[in-house]
């Protein structure tokens, strides 16, 4: 009798934990696997939803925001929607699949090198308020870098400069690639991958550092640079002493069950079909397709931290509710829940900074901002967190309201210079629907 109240002390404990903005990884029913359900299952307007994300997805198309896209949310570990619109490219030849691969762009910072971040700084190996020269041997000479630490790297509050354009290194004022750096075939120096017929340097990446090292490092604001992301991959392979992809694999997508979720597609034989990102008429001279979009990562093989993971949307929710959980999914535990609730904490609200590390935040004033003005949709909760990628990709998680959101395309097709999604806040339209069908259900 004795244990069967206990049972019943420790039910009541976990349901009493899980209620609206407390620690949800306490709840039994949140740490299951994704399975599919219907809006109804978890108290959402079904009809309203799929009338409202329909003509927004076709407006959307019709104004050439993308040529194709897909959503997939869930709530409460339910996976409540998932549906494709359009087609890869604007030719309208193949439409939008479920399972297709996209180049997530940025949206590889969150999933990719913070998830091995954070498990290093759980396993001790990490600080986040010691200088990041302590870990990066380089920066220790280096007068204006050696005394940044990692949390103001990660909150975007370093001064450091937002990008170098490292494809300027390899480019002659012609147009032509030079063969210093790049190879039209596999040579002994030369095995690092960058696109059909482009072979880069294999120590090209210490140029690259040695070219961070000398940059310039302004006022400690809120001002987002990603060039610290193109050392990570590098530094979690020094302390984890393991490559930075088998460090991923293993310790979150296999025991994820996120299979398509990786770097270079081309070489893994996926049955998955992969969309298209730009035309390049700069670097590659042809429509980029199974090899990364963003030209800093390319030249580092295709693997960084910035940018280059490819994969699919249901792969993508499995991290995404890793997240919302604060760390558990499927009833194991990947990440501590305090290291989670750490990280997508905003940091630095006194300099009007909205991130968290290496997360991103909603506007600092976002509920009450409409929606033409707002970042993302303005009913999300404070605590919501997530991040965008320059292809046209967009996750968040909201853990008040168990929403998990994911949004695929590629709007660089065929250009960079079509900002259609984020001129109509397209992503925030859509994300709004679900959190208006909540209300309308109460």
């Amino acid at each position: 009798m004795q244990k069967i109240l206990f049972i019943l002390f420790g039910i009541f404990m976990l349901t009493a934990h899980s209620q609206k903005g407390s620690v949800v990884d306490l709840n039994l029913d949140l740490l299951k696997e994704l399975e599919y359900g219907n809006p109804s299952e978890v108290q959402l307007d079904s009809v309203f939803i799929h009338t409202q994300v329909d003509s927004i997805m076709a407006w959307a198309i019709d104004q050439n925001a993308f040529p194709g896209a897909q959503l997939l949310v869930a709530k409460n570990s339910k996976i409540i929607f998932h549906k494709t619109y359009g087609f890869h490219t604007y030719n309208k030849v193949q439409p939008v699949a479920l399972n297709d691969l996209y180049d997530l762009a940025s949206v590889t910072k969150i999933t990719a090198a913070l998830p091995a971040l954070m498990k290093l700084i759980d396993d001790g190996k990490l600080d986040l308020d010691k200088p990041f020269s302590n870990y990066w041997k380089p920066w220790q000479q280096i007068d204006n870098k050696k005394d940044i630490t990692l949390r103001e790297i990660l909150a975007h509050q370093s001064g450091l400069k937002p990008y170098i354009v490292f494809l300027n290194e390899v480019l002659k004022k012609n147009g032509k690639l030079k063969k210093r750096y790049v190879k039209a075939s596999r040579k002994n120096n030369y095995s690092k991958k960058a696109y059909k017929g482009f072979f880069i340097r294999n120590n090209f990446n210490e140029k690259m550092y040695r070219m961070i090292e000398k940059s310039s490092v302004g006022e400690k604001k809120y001002k987002y640079s990603g060039l610290t992301f193109l050392i990570f991959p590098k530094l979690i392979e020094q302390l984890s002493e393991q490559s930075y992809e088998s460090y991923l694999h293993e310790n979150f997508y296999i025991p994820l069950g996120a299979k398509t979720l990786g770097f270079l597609p081309e070489f893994k034989n996926y049955p998955n079909k992969i969309v298209p990102t730009e035309k390049d008429t700069l670097f590659r001279k042809s429509v980029v397709k199974g090899w990364v979009h963003d030209e800093n990562a390319a030249l580092l093989g295709g693997v960084s931290g910035n940018a280059g993971l490819f994969g699919s949307a249901e792969d993508l929710a499995k991290m995404m509710q890793l997240y919302l959980n604060f760390g558990t999914y499927n009833q194991e535990r990947f990440i501590n829940k305090e290291t989670l609730l750490e990280f997508t904490r905003v940091q630095y609200s006194e300099n009007d900074n909205r991130r968290g590390l290496g997360f991103d935040k909603p506007l600092l004033n976002n509920s009450s901002l409409p929606l033409s003005k707002a970042y993302p949709a303005p009913e999300v909760s404070a605590e919501s967190f997530g991040h965008s990628g320059f292809t046209g990709t967009f996750v968040w998680a909201d853990p008040e309201a168990q929403l998990v959101f994911i949004f695929l395309s590629n709007r660089v097709q065929p250009t960079r210079e079509n900002r259609n999604l984020y001129t109509h806040n397209i992503r925030g339209a859509l994300q709004q629907v679900f959190y208006k069908a909540i209300i309308s259900s109460e």
